[in-house]
């Protein structure tokens, strides 16, 4: 599947900015990321409410499988309502001010969208369990999520014609359904965890699905504690975004064959809580690692810098501090690699 060409001292950002002032926030992160050889990306503001949140958005990409929102959350119906006509209004106005945001851009330009297992994991059946436990349900959330990633694409070529879209698929809960760590309606049991060639399989279909509309590079990121990375290769991505305070010496030997692989690592070396750190730090975060293990330093120039996590918890000017962080970390990491 496609991977960005590497380019040395990249940076970008995983999706989620706090607030609701969507025209500041594609301001901004255009202003921090949009001048080569960062990565811009489409923001997301979940204060705004419900369809701005990592499920909501997800499920407003579904194909013919319409949801509506209850008390326990997102849930798969037969017909469309208000909430997904809410959700879809989102979306279109977010699209609209990012067309405006980027006019005459041309570059490597970033959307993200909430992952099959994540999406099986939180939507609810009429039934009121997750769709996770329905391996029907599942197969047709892969195939509908499938298909509206691969028109969010095309939209987004047309709305930024310059623009190489590169598509990050967000699956934070994959470990979870892997190790059948879900707990059940009641919450007195967990549900069984789905086979590991299943969820391949399901994210695969969605990343091939973002290949054919288009998609210029793809990422599978995961900030959760111990990250399938073994799995996460084999889904075909061109990246692996992951929050790199979270491997540890396993995680990092599991990124070196990744990387050896020629799938890059999109390091989330930046901390999204307490001060930003200096470009130093951030560098340090993944040079040391990298040079422990003996990895090629050539190798270092598919690394993009990112925030940890999303940041919508963090204030507008922590949000731009961490970009600003992630910018000069990634320069500072690319002037070791060009010593040597």
């Amino acid at each position: 599947m496609p991977a960005l060409p590497p380019v040395p001292g990249r940076a970008t950002a995983l999706g989620s900015w706090p607030g609701t002032d969507v025209v500041d926030a594609a301001r901004t992160t255009f202003g921090e990321l949009g001048e080569p050889p960062h990565i811009p990306y489409l923001p997301e503001l979940p204060a705004r409410g419900p369809g701005s949140d990592i499920v909501g958005r997800g499920a407003t990409l579904l194909v013919d499988l319409p949801v509506d929102l209850q008390p326990s959350g997102w849930r798969l119906v037969d017909h469309p309502g208000r909430d997904l006509t809410r959700a879809q209004a989102l979306l279109r106005q977010d699209l609209d001010v990012l067309a405006e945001s980027a006019d005459g851009y041309e570059g490597p330009l970033k959307v993200q969208v909430t992952g099959p297992w994540t999406l099986a994991s939180s939507l609810w059946l009429p039934r009121l369990e997750r769709a996770v436990v329905d391996p029907g349900a599942c197969r047709d959330l892969v195939a509908s999520l499938a298909e509206g990633v691969a028109q969010h694409v095309a939209e987004m070529r047309r709305l930024v014609p310059g623009a190489q879209v590169v598509v990050q698929v967000d699956e934070p809960s994959l470990p979870a359904v892997i190790s059948g760590a879900l707990p059940t309606a009641s919450g007195f049991g967990r549900l069984r965890a789905v086979e590991e060639p299943l969820v391949v399989d399901g994210v695969t279909q969605v990343l091939d699905a973002a290949d054919k509309a288009g998609a210029a590079g793809t990422a599978v990121h995961c900030c959760a504690p111990r990250a399938p990375i073994g799995l996460l290769r084999r889904t075909g991505a061109g990246a692996l975004s992951l929050d790199v305070s979270q491997l540890g010496p396993r995680g990092w030997e599991s990124v070196a064959v990744a990387v050896e692989d020629g799938v890059a690592l999109w390091a989330g070396a930046v901390p999204t809580s307490g001060a930003a750190p200096g470009a130093t730090a951030v560098a340090d975060a993944v040079w040391q690692p990298w040079r422990r293990l003996g990895l090629d330093v050539g190798l270092l120039a598919g690394v993009v810098v990112t925030p940890a996590c999303g940041l919508a918890e963090s204030s507008p000017a922590g949000a731009r501090a961490v970009l600003t962080a992630c910018r000069e970390g990634a320069a500072a990491l690319a002037e070791r690699a060009a010593d040597g």
